[in-house]
């Protein structure tokens, strides 16, 4: 088939020029991939889980038994941490009276409270041998006053974890010796 070409130059010396067209992209599929593949990745991973420790609180109160106000604890087994402000900690082996480790000073951190507490618990674990005995190791019992802060406290449950205490409790009461002993006034 033969083509016109119908120019005004008429037509002699004249370029021909095709037309250029308007390039059209289909993007439809391009986006229903994307949809489908952000579905899957979202479908398909794991949120990051938080992070927690798991505490053993005691059985609710049953109104059939008396209530205990005291639980005894060997006094050689035991290690209190009193937690105060600005981020002041003092330990004591025993009872505060008579006390096994005179009442001390120690930081947060490996250096600080772990490695005393892990001294104290190799003590306390040979003790526990050498008397036969059938306890399950060292005692921990935490006293945060209330002008202590929340990471402290964490910080402290953390170093549980970490040595491995098989037992620790958080106890809110202080005696008067405890809270002159915190103020820094013996």
């Amino acid at each position: 088939m033969a083509e016109l070409n119908t120019g005004e130059d008429g037509g002699k010396g004249g370029k021909v020029r095709s037309k250029k067209q308007n390039s059209k992209v289909d993007l439809t599929a391009m986006v229903d991939l994307a949809f489908l593949l952000i579905t899957f990745f979202m479908l398909t991973t794991t949120l990051s889980k938080p992070q927690s420790m798991s505490l053993g609180l005691p059985a609710k109160d049953n109104k059939d038994k008396p209530e205990e106000t005291e639980t005894k604890v060997d006094e050689k087994l035991t290690v209190t941490l009193l937690l105060g402000d600005d981020n002041k900690l003092i330990y004591y082996s025993g009872i505060l009276e008579t006390p096994i480790t005179a009442p001390k000073d120690a930081s947060y951190g490996k250096d600080g409270i772990r490695k005393e507490l892990l001294e104290r618990k190799k003590i306390i674990d040979a003790y526990i041998k050498s008397t036969g005995n059938d306890k399950k190791g060292m005692t921990v019992i935490i006293k945060p006053s209330k002008t202590s802060n929340y990471k402290n406290v964490v910080d402290v449950l953390d170093e549980m974890a970490i040595l491995k205490v098989p037992i620790y409790a958080i106890v809110n009461d202080f005696t008067p010796e405890e809270t002159k002993l915190l103020e820094g006034t013996k």
